[in-house]
């Protein structure tokens, strides 16, 4: 299934998950996140599917939240939207085929923790990782980034990270161990790694995924996204936040 805004095929048993909002950079706006999960638990229920590609159409992998959606508002509304999203990390990562992300171009905020909760990362030489939410007045607990970054690049590059702001480019990201690969082609080495894995017996690779998950993430992963979170919940009811917010949107408008 696919939608306007996420678009899904599948081929050589690899499914090819893109956000197609490249007008936006593939930000997420209202409905992004709900295809995302759909198109995510339709190829965590395919038996046909052994390996999965999440990348972006156009210039960017993802560039986070569309601040021009409603968000920041009511702590109910808002607590609801972060759980919705929550959920989505928590099936990346417990849905038995593994993910390769292809990062063309940016991966910020909320697409920076997309990436980083998908089993590989194959950045092209124009990607850059960004945590901006220092800037925006918000922690930066998004999607489990503060607890998967600090494990994969060590704590005091991940603190550096989050309260500069301070992009993570291709190069940079491959020697701190972020990027598994950096190619011309993200894309298309994703999908050659991704059919090499979906050409193994499906069994073995989903009961290693499981073996991987328990000796990175323990038993304290998903309590951790709980705290994150609570986290960006309280703070996207700051004033902080909603001056910060206005100041970035307008930043960014041509």
């Amino acid at each position: 299934m696919s939608s306007e805004l996420v678009l899904l095929s599948v081929a050589d048993s690899v499914a090819t998950i893109s956000f197609n909002r490249p007008e936006k950079l593939n930000a997420m706006g209202v409905g992004s996140e709900p295809a995302l999960k759909a198109a995510l638990t339709e190829v965590a229920e395919r038996d046909d599917v052994n390996a999965v590609v999440l990348t972006g159409e156009g210039r960017a992998f993802n560039v986070g939240l569309d601040l021009e959606s409603p968000f920041g508002g009511d702590v109910a509304e808002t607590y609801q939207r972060m759980r919705a999203s929550t959920a989505t990390v928590m099936l990346m990562r417990r849905m038995r085929q593994p993910i390769i992300a292809a990062v063309n171009g940016n991966a910020i905020g909320g697409g920076f923790a997309m990436a980083l909760a998908c089993d590989m990362r194959i950045a092209g030489r124009d990607a850059r990782f960004v945590a901006p939410f220092a800037e925006l007045g918000m922690s930066a607990g998004d999607l489990g980034m503060t607890w998967l970054l600090p494990r994969m690049i060590g704590p005091g590059r991940a603190a550096k990270a989050f309260y500069t702001g301070e992009p993570i480019r291709a190069d940079e990201a491959r020697e701190l161990g972020l990027a598994d690969e950096v190619v011309e082609d993200p894309r298309g080495r994703a999908l050659e790694i991704a059919k090499v894995i979906a050409s193994k017996p499906p069994f073995g690779i989903q009961h290693s995924k499981e073996l991987l998950n328990a000796s990175v993430y323990g038993q304290g992963f998903f309590e951790h996204l709980e705290v994150e979170l609570r986290s960006q919940v309280v703070c996207s009811a700051s004033s902080d936040f909603h001056e910060a917010k206005a100041r970035f949107a307008a930043a960014r408008r041509p």
